[in-house]
């Protein structure tokens, strides 16, 4: 008996992109029935997906074998009350299915019955004899044991070990695992969500619950007024989902627009040489003054020589903003910055204070489900790292491609992370090219692009000097890429 799951959970069930089964669908290999996918329609198209190798086998022995280590309870599983109420709902469910079942079970019989009845009032007519033959040939067939629907298994256990989230009125997906709060499984999932303290303090992420339960996770207080208790208001920083399926009705930011302007003292955690002249700065804020930013943003950073008046530099961020605390940044030998000769001098150690103040900036990933292009040169490699990270959260693009060149003795200083990603990703490629120049750098880039891409529709995110910017944009516009499909970002 076929099953119908959401594009979303399909993508788990088979372990593809959703971007990829999107494209299917809009190619017309796979069909929709309102919205929601057929198991059988799944199978057909991956007819090798098995539980083995969704990796939820992996995950149940895993949990087995380490049942009591704190850390893959708290990570891995959900609370034992939000475990019970799951189980609970699954457990009503099979009831009212068993309720059903037991009823036709019994207008089956006693139609039979009934048909008995009449074929012994008529002995000679054999179209009672036939019908009673038919019920009976039916039942048996009803009660036999049928094959087991694999992706409806392993959509029951997804439903017990993880919550599906749909928010509104975007139509934004995202799953709940472990202990994870509502607001820091969203971040994760990449939504552009509202919220500022993470603590329960401001309210800023309060939203209203439409349909689903939720369980408080921790203490918040922020005082919800009744008329908001009444409407199904919440923190999603203090919730987690209790029910297998939640809806969640939300406004997120649509661009730099709606992200104020912040300003926060951050710490030093570490600064790591990357290369001889590339630094990689690492800061953490404060548990309740999280940084807010859109991937592919910038922040100015300051700090205070003693002594020697203020340091500060525009820079991008180089990390995800799923991790809103932890900010990472790769920081060039460069005279003219103040904060670059600190760090290099070694004037800035790990538990310095930073100020960071913004985010800034619109090179950011616009909406859409079209494959993604990036392409960096030597430091502009940061934003556009943002970029793939957010994007590989998103889960969204059927394929992401990043083109690297590196024009000076640093060469590519992060490319063990390229390596990571295509190792671990069939939808990420990546090609490092290296040359002096930048234009003819990204010229040649421009022909990998055109021999590897251009039949395809894609979006391009270009990052690094003006030379290269123009140069590598002109040959985009100049084969034929429309203006609307080239982000850009001069460093």
């Amino acid at each position: 008996m076929s099953h119908q799951v959401s594009v979303w959970r399909a993508a788990q069930l088979v372990g593809v992109a959703r971007g990829v089964l999107q494209q299917q669908v809009r190619d017309g290999t796979l069909v929709l029935s309102d919205g929601l996918v057929s198991t059988d329609a799944l199978l057909r198209l991956y007819p090798g997906a098995k539980l083995e190798e969704s990796g939820l086998l992996e995950r149940v022995a895993q949990i087995r074998d380490e049942a009591f280590g704190r850390r893959v309870r708290e990570r891995m599983l959900p609370s034992q009350e939000v475990l019970a109420q799951r189980l609970f709902a699954q457990s009503q469910e099979l009831a009212d299915v068993r309720k059903h079942l037991q009823r036709y079970h019994g207008l089956v019989i006693a139609l039979q019955q009934r048909i008995r009845e009449l074929a012994a009032k008529r002995p000679g007519d054999a179209t009672w004899q036939a019908l009673e033959q038919q019920v009976t040939q039916g039942l048996a067939q009803a009660l036999a044991t049928e094959s087991v629907d694999l992706l409806e298994v392993m959509d029951d256990m997804l439903k017990v070990m993880s919550a599906q989230v749909t928010v509104r009125p975007s139509g934004h997906e995202f799953s709940v695992e472990g202990r994870a709060t509502l607001l820091q499984s969203g971040l994760q999932a990449g939504l552009k969500l509202n919220y500022g303290c993470g603590n329960g303090s401001c309210g800023m992420c309060k939203v209203r619950v439409i349909s689903g339960e939720v369980v408080k996770t921790q203490h918040f207080d922020y005082a919800l007024s009744e008329a908001e208790k009444t409407q199904g208001y919440t923190l999603m920083c203090c919730n987690t989902a209790a029910s297998s399926e939640l809806t969640l009705e939300l406004l997120e930011a649509s661009g730099p627009l709606d992200i104020p302007e912040q300003h926060i003292v951050a710490q030093v955690r570490a600064v790591t040489a990357q290369a001889p002249d590339t630094r990689l700065l690492h800061l953490q804020t404060p548990r309740t003054h999280r940084l807010r930013f859109l991937a592919g943003q910038s922040v100015s950073l300051g700090w205070t020589m003693p002594g020697q008046g203020d340091a500060h530099a525009t820079h991008p961020i180089a990390s995800c903003p799923c991790d809103d605390r932890n900010l990472l940044f790769f920081i060039s030998r460069d005279e003219s910055d103040a904060l670059a000769r600190h760090l290099f001098a070694g004037d800035i150690q790990p538990g310095a204070a930073v100020r960071v103040l913004g985010p800034t900036g619109e090179f950011v990933l616009a909406d859409g489900h079209r494959p993604l292009v990036f392409a960096a040169c030597d430091g502009g490699f940061a934003p556009i790292k943002s970029l793939i990270e957010h994007a590989l959260s998103l889960d969204a693009a059927p394929s992401l491609s990043l083109f690297w060149l590196a024009t000076g003795s640093d060469g590519h200083f992060f490319s063990n992370q390229c390596r990571a990603w295509s190792e671990a990703l069939d939808q990420f490629e990546f090609e490092l090219v290296s040359h002096a120049d930048v234009a003819v750098g990204a010229r040649q880039i421009a022909q990998a692009m055109r021999a590897d891409l251009f039949d395809i529709d894609c979006d391009f995110y270009l990052a690094g000097p003006a030379g290269f910017v123009s140069t590598l944009h002109d040959e985009l516009r100049a084969a034929g890429v429309a203006a609307a499909q080239i982000v850009t970002q001069v460093l």
